[in-house]
């Protein structure tokens, strides 16, 4: 996997407060996520990069893995088990070029060499077999709009193994998580690989997401649009009530505050219901057809 320097991603710094780091995602996603950019043909892969640095840098732990190995975060247990293994066993030396038995200790005369060895035959320098991290699995879960707006549980099989997670409200179309130790077993007894999962939500007919706003189209009567009114309205905790102003244009918003999709990780918190309104014409009879002519003729006096 390439090396991605989340901190350029979200546009912080690296010495940004948990609030920024929040503040700047929530910002990103919204401008970057794949449904109010599908014209933009790098939105998808941006919006993957930006939930991947939240994912870490939103986690103090991985945060701090992140910010001490770089690029090697992800084996970071790795690299400290084995250098405690070599503090016990007091031997910081490796294989010289020129030949077995360079056991001086002295850091400057190693070369690697046995890491090499074991990386192409799986044995130690002196004749063990060496352990090995599994390797890391993938695998994607498909939910519905609506599945994805609730904290629920769902279980998924992965290398003949039967996992139950927690997946969080909120969780966004392309977003991946890690879950560590759920990956391939490691030889040996060496730890096992991590499960890294990508989330795919499938398109919704009634709703369509953008970060944690939600839009919907609602139809309403000439006659509401006119003289005003009361219209009822589906949305994803139950059908909402509002007032339409006389004299309202078609293709007109209105803005729900609070009424959209829960904020990943933040109980509580939701984005907006933005609903656009579109005029349904009726059908009219003959008396209403003489009132629209009449109305047609009383607005040229």
């Amino acid at each position: 996997m390439a090396f991605i320097d989340y901190y350029k991603v979200l546009g912080i710094e690296k010495s940004a407060s948990q609030e920024e780091i929040r503040k700047a995602y929530r910002r990103l996603a919204k401008k970057y996520h794949p449904d109010i950019n599908k014209d933009a043909p790098d939105a998808k892969e941006r919006f993957q990069e930006i939930n991947e640095a939240n994912e870490v840098l939103s986690d103090p732990e991985k945060r701090k893995k992140y910010d001490e190995y770089g690029d090697n975060w992800r084996n970071a247990d790795e690299y400290e088990a084995q250098r405690r293994r070599e503090e016990n066993a007091g031997y910081t030396g490796g294989f010289g070029f020129g030949g077995f038995g360079d056991f001086s200790g002295n850091k400057s005369n190693s070369s690697g060499f046995s890491d090499f060895f074991e990386e192409l035959f799986g044995y130690s320098a002196f004749g063990r077999k060496s352990k090995r991290r599994g390797s890391d699995l993938q695998t994607t879960i498909s939910l519905k709009l609506r599945e994805a707006a609730a904290t629920h549980k769902r279980t998924l099989s992965v290398n003949g193994e039967n996992i139950r997670i927690t997946i969080p409200a909120g969780i966004a179309d392309g977003q991946k998580i890690r879950l560590k130790g759920r990956g391939g077993n490691g030889s040996e007894g060496a730890e096992r690989g991590d499960l890294y999962i990508t989330f795919r939500i499938e398109p919704d007919a009634q709703f369509t997401r953008s970060g944690d706003d939600l839009h919907a189209t609602v139809v309403a009567d000439i006659y509401t649009l006119i003289l005003g009114g009361e219209i009822t309205v589906p949305a994803l905790s139950g059908n909402v009530k509002i007032n339409v102003k006389p004299g309202t244009q078609p293709d007109s918003r209105l803005r729900l505050k609070g009424k959209g999709f829960p904020v990943y990780r933040h109980a509580g918190e939701y984005g907006d219901f933005i609903i656009t309104l579109k005029l349904q014409l009726p059908s009219l009879n003959e008396r209403q057809k003489k009132l629209f002519i009449e109305m047609r003729n009383a607005k040229d006096v």
